[in-house]
């Protein structure tokens, strides 16, 4: 049962460590090159940094006191990002209608699809290896936070999506409906963020990672 554990908290500590290096690199490239749904991308990352703590500090707490509910920590590593999903949200689309209206257009979007194919791969692997460890420790815990890593690889499908759309066709809707379809998903985890923090449901597992029985 160590090993596993050892391995629930390697695979936290890498998804933490890949989303700082995903968002640096996408928010850089996104803006030099003007585009959006990259840089929006790249901000995306960033926020999934920090609830990505709160979920290795759930499982390092869970491992000493499996029954113990979620501390003060864990609540403001959920409400954190959950206030910045819903910025980030708002933001996205405001400027998505602005380069609509002004006719602003990236420059290439090469660096997207570079990016988003890395990022399907590496998160894949994760929510192959959390599911595996999850269903190894029957923990609900790290079953939900694969189900919910999912969101990261649908993120970086829309990345693809609207790169590749760009970069063989020049018209710059492609660019915009893909920040506005990352404003959704990012809406979407800003929810699924309070209400974990709350005590509620996650609705990728239907379980509150905090809340359940863990570790059994």
């Amino acid at each position: 049962m160590e090993k596993f554990f050892a391995t629930a908290l390697l695979l936290a500590r890498i998804t933490v460590f890949y989303n700082l290096a995903e968002g640096a690199v996408s928010v850089f490239f996104g803006a030099a090159d003007e585009t959006l749904s990259l840089f929006g991308f790249g901000v995306d990352s960033f926020v999934e940094v920090i609830s990505g703590i709160g979920i290795w500090h759930m499982l390092a707490r869970m491992m000493r006191h499996p029954d113990a509910s979620p501390d003060a920590f864990e609540r403001t590593a959920l409400r954190v990002p959950g206030t910045a999903f819903y910025f980030l949200a708002a933001g996205l689309i405001a400027t998505a209608a602005v380069n609509r209206y002004t006719g602003l257009r990236p420059e290439t979007t090469f660096w997207g699809i570079v990016i988003s194919l890395i990022s399907i791969v590496t998160m894949w692997l994760l929510i192959h290896f959390k599911l595996k460890v999850g269903r190894a420790l029957h923990s609900d815990a790290i079953i939900a936070d694969a189900n919910c890593t999912k969101t990261c690889l649908y993120l970086s499908f829309v990345l693809l999506i609207s790169s590749l759309g760009y970069e063989l066709t020049g018209i710059g809707w492609f660019d915009s409906l893909g920040a506005v379809a990352i404003a959704v998903f990012s809406f979407r985890e800003g929810r699924e963020s309070f209400e974990k923090a709350k005590g509620k449901s996650c609705s990728c597992q239907n379980c509150n990672p905090g809340i359940q029985k863990g570790f059994k």
